[in-house]
């Protein structure tokens, strides 16, 4: 296979931070539970996960080529290594904002590399399509195994144990390193601008395009539906399900494993079937089971539970979601990066990764907020507005883009 060295690194790298980005929610709950936080307080650490994934992209994105994507993810990796050391020996509801910032500043520089590299390594729309799904379906898989580890370090009694995960994180992040420094990879093409200033400038300049403002907007809102049910779901597992803090914890997997599973068909279906179609049915899916699933969910009457297995079968619905909202995120991504010239990809990605991290901070601030105002219980029907804003948003995305002439 073509670019297998380069190809595994990109996916390696994207499990690592998987893990480490989407563990929020876990430790959100920790933080209420060991910290003593409030549920809003808690909620910042999405803030402090997302605001510098947004900073650092609008900072860096532009000109990471000059740097070299290869040097951007050694340096990211190394600083996430540094950050599991330091929230270990911190066990503080403080040393996880300042893990979680380092996490996202690291995942900036993660993300457009790795976006980059993909229109590096690929030809065409449906090549492209189908890496960056795998892509994001591996990403989500590592979503799932944070939900199994985690709780595998919980020992009752002893509330720091879990902490010991920090040091296997800091393991996986080094191993990654090291094989990410014997990989080679090809030179990045030469960006638009002649100069750091002027590479800044075309970042923005991609803004004056209404196919761009149309796509970041729709990123902004899907970031803000799978974010604020994935970092609220563990919280929403233990207080309406009633389960324990490690069943709530590995329930919320079965939504980052149909996320996975979701993006992995997503590539396979759209081979066939054009996008607009995937998206319009799989999001009119996802809303339905918002509308008719939850509200029995919220009646369901739940006995003693000890194990997933105690769990009624309705238990498991609302997660499943995760399959429908899944193909989403890559398509519109894909869609897009294939439609532009390979030497404005890393600016592109820029923009993605900065409204990407505005819309997860607050699809996290609002559920978090409804979460204390009108409980767990009503929390999760505000994804039905953007979920509706979204479905317009690409009949707009694909008239636009018919007009341009582009193979979706």
């Amino acid at each position: 296979m073509k670019n297998i060295g380069v190809k595994l690194s990109l996916f390696l790298n994207y499990f690592v931070f998987a893990i480490l980005l989407n563990s929020v929610g876990i430790v959100i709950l920790k933080s209420l539970n060991n910290y003593g936080v409030a549920e809003d307080t808690a909620s910042i650490l999405e803030a402090f996960k997302d605001l510098p994934i947004a900073i650092v992209s609008f900072v860096v994105a532009s000109f990471l080529p000059r740097l070299g994507y290869k040097k951007a993810m050694l340096i990211a990796l190394a600083l996430v290594t540094v950050g599991c050391i330091t929230m270990y020996f911190g066990n503080s509801f403080d040393t996880a904002k300042v893990l979680f910032a380092t996490v996202g500043a690291s995942f900036a520089l993660i993300k457009v590399s790795v976006y980059s590299v993909i229109g590096l390594v690929t030809n065409g729309t449906k090549e492209h399509n189908s890496l960056m799904s795998s892509v994001e379906g591996v990403f989500m898989f590592g979503i799932a195994l944070a939900y199994y580890l985690f709780p595998a370090f919980n020992t009752e009694g002893k509330p720091d144990a879990w902490l010991n995960v920090y040091w296997l994180l800091a393991a996986m992040t080094t191993v990654s390193f090291l094989i990410l420094l014997f990989t080679k990879f090809e030179n990045p093409p030469k960006p638009a601008g002649s100069n750091v200033k002027e590479d800044f400038i075309e970042m923005f300049k991609l803004l004056s395009k209404l196919l761009i403002i149309v796509f970041v907007i729709s990123a902004f809102l899907f970031v803000m539906i799978e974010q604020g049910i994935m970092t609220w779901l563990p919280t929403f597992n233990e207080r309406v399900l009633g389960l324990t803090e490690n069943l709530a914890i590995m329930m919320a997997s079965i939504l980052a494993i149909s996320l996975g599973i979701g993006r992995l068909l997503a590539g396979a279906l759209t081979r066939k079937i054009n996008w607009i179609y995937v998206l319009s049915a799989c999001t009119i899916i996802a809303m339905l089971l918002v509308v008719f699933v939850l509200p029995r969910l919220l009646s369901l009457e739940v006995q003693e539970i000890s194990s997933l297995a105690d769990i009624p079968f309705l238990g498991f619905a609302f997660p499943i979601i995760g399959l429908f909202i899944a193909p989403i995120y890559p398509l519109l991504n894909s869609v897009v990066l294939s439609a532009l010239p390979k030497n404005v990809h890393s600016p592109m990605t820029g923009l993605i990764v900065i409204f990407s991290a505005l819309g997860g901070t607050l699809g996290s601030r609002i559920i978090g907020y409804l979460f204390k105002e009108v409980g767990a219980q009503k929390a999760f029907y505000f994804t039905l507005i953007p979920m509706t804003v979204l479905l317009i948003c690409y009949f707009i995305l694909k008239r636009l883009t018919n007009e341009k002439s582009i193979q979706a």
